[in-house]
């Protein structure tokens, strides 16, 4: 528990609401050729930008708890910065020095498994997103696990790989298949037997969140766990063929079992472990509920071995999901909305699927529920359940709707909303789609505008990281590259780029300095918004954007 905020006597709140607009995935790119955010027809944003009091803030990085500044930023910890505060230590980092101190392999959950699967005879498998992304997972971390396996008396594992074409290149599976098939040969030759078992793309099996598409975790179910699907004898050999039949970038390919002799290399058998290596929670929740939850109605297993499983690190603190795992998440305490919740300040949070939790669960600290039940309301918009490129302007109108119904209502003091579009959308690659779904947003936040006049409200339009500002591939002297048919290569993965920070305050009386700070990173959001509804921030919170004049 907290106590309640100080109110701040230099500062007046005004008659409406403070609303913190985060507009999912949009920042501002170095190249004008692939940034569609620069190149989207977006008149509100522009009245806004060049009429209110602005500054840019760092949103990837050591701004945001990553290892360092050549991590790009991501939602989950861009929300938990913006939420808390301040910067914690996130997954990446935390895996990274858990496995670098040797941590990791001297905890009672790695031991376990490691033992479970030696003393069955059994194998231990490695399901995760197989790439350097840094968002979700690490390849490194998974050769470091192998490595330590086979030191530990491992003869047998088998790693499920989920190829991403999200976080790093659109066709980039090969770039990380083949060189760690020399790896794994390399383990392989002191007599163990690793192997790749099976594979597909991450928006195609295993990872949907927040209950959108189980179909996807039910393909994945059944490729990982039952090695039902498409027999490859490699999986070059599947991604080479599968991309030549389909079109598909990584992220979308389809499922594939390595098989030898028309038998899958490696099913999931009673007696095994498990350990799911993606660091961060929402895109591991629902193949962790497959493995663990005797009551499972999302789709029928066929068969439910009995293995040690465990997450690389605790995915749901509230729910204690997984119930092993190898790291501690962050210990996330003393969040915006609990301090609010404590001061009596009425608050919405609202999103569809693909985000809301976001501005709920990770903005909360990674932590599931309300703070107070009577002061809180949190509405999530249901995603259409198609590709995004074929609706870029996702749900921003529906949610639009509910925000201008609860400013007309009067009926909540700070509101928060996430407008998923840059990023979603950004992750597909298609260009034009991502212009659609920026323009789709600046009609809204022009109705937005217009509603928070009326109500003497104040508005922070912001980010939690970039994305919709790179959508294509420069090399590192800012060339564009470009595709066999001499085209942009697109790009589906976050950017580096710096974030916007407006405030607009119809109702401004004089009471801060509308020059902003500079050189912040988007923690600084927290105090910002304790400060706009007249409140003093406390003083570990990294400072607001804005200086109220004493």
């Amino acid at each position: 528990m907290v106590d309640a905020l100080k109110k701040n006597p230099s500062f007046k709140p005004r008659k409406g609401p403070v609303f913190l607009l985060i507009l999912d995935g949009v920042g501002f790119g170095k190249y004008e050729d692939g940034d569609a955010f620069r190149q989207a027809r977006t008149p509100n944003f522009d009245w806004l930008w060049n009429n209110c009091p602005h500054t840019t803030l760092k949103a990837h990085g050591t701004a945001v708890g990553l290892p360092s500044d050549a991590d790009m930023g991501n939602s989950e910890v861009g929300h938990n910065a913006i939420g808390c505060g301040r910067v914690f230590a996130q997954g990446a980092k935390l895996v990274e020095e858990a496995i670098r101190s040797g941590a990791m392999f001297e905890g009672a959950t790695w031991k376990k498994l490691v033992k479970n699967a030696v003393d069955n005879n059994g194998t231990l498998h490695f399901i995760g997103l197989f790439s350097d992304g840094n968002v979700h997972s690490h390849i490194d971390h998974l050769k470091a696990m192998l490595e330590q396996a086979k030191k530990e008396g491992v003869k047998r594992a088998r790693v499920h790989t989920l190829l991403d074409g999200r976080d790093v290149g659109e066709t980039s599976a090969l770039e990380y298949i083949d060189p760690f098939e020399d790896f794994l040969a390399s383990l392989n030759a002191d007599g163990v037997d690793y192997r790749i078992a099976s594979g597909g793309g991450r928006m195609f099996i295993t990872m949907d969140r927040y209950g959108a598409n189980w179909d996807m975790v039910k393909r994945g179910w059944e490729t990982h766990v039952l090695g039902e699907g498409r027999q490859f004898l490699s999986a070059h050999e599947a991604i080479e063929t599968l991309r030549k039949e389909t079109g598909a970038i990584d992220q979308d390919l389809p499922s594939f079992v390595i098989a030898e002799n028309g038998k899958p290399v490696g099913t999931i058998e009673d007696g095994d472990s498990v350990i799911f290596f993606n660091f961060r929670g929402d895109r591991a929740l629902e193949m962790t509920a497959a493995f663990e939850e005797d009551d499972f109605p999302y789709f029928e297993r066929k068969r439910r071995p009995k293995v040690e499983y465990a997450g690389m690190m605790e995915y749901d603190g509230d729910k204690h999901v997984p119930r092993q795992y190898l790291v501690s998440p962050p210990s996330i305490d003393r969040t915006v909305g609990e301090f609010l919740a404590a001061s009596g300040i009425t608050q919405l949070a609202i999103s569809e699927t693909q985000k809301f939790g976001h501005v709920t669960y990770f903005y909360n600290g990674n932590r599931t529920g309300k703070f107070n039940e009577e002061l809180e309301d949190y509405i999530e918009i249901p995603s259409d359940v198609v590709p995004f490129e074929w609706r870029p302007w996702m749900k921003c109108a529906e949610i639009t709707d509910v925000i201008l119904d609860a400013f007309a209502k009067n009926k909540y003091r700070y509101i928060r909303a996430n407008f998923a579009n840059g990023d979603m959308v950004g992750h597909t690659g298609v260009f034009e789609a991502v212009i659609c779904a920026m323009e789709a947003i600046d009609i809204q936040l022009g109705r937005i505008i217009k509603a928070v006049k009326e109500a003497g409200g104040i508005l922070i339009v912001t980010a939690d990281h970039g994305n919709s500002d790179d959508m294509y591939e420069h090399d590192k002297s800012g060339k564009l590259k470009t595709n066999e048919q001499g085209k942009p290569k697109a790009k589906t993965s976050h950017s580096l780029n710096p974030v916007p920070c407006i405030i607009y305050d119809p109702d401004y009386q004089g009471d801060y300095d509308t020059t902003l700070r500079e050189g912040l990173g988007i923690s600084s959001l927290g105090a910002t918004v304790m400060e706009l509804l007249g409140f003093i921030p406390p003083e570990d919170y990294d400072p607001s954007v804005v200086e109220v004049k004493k």
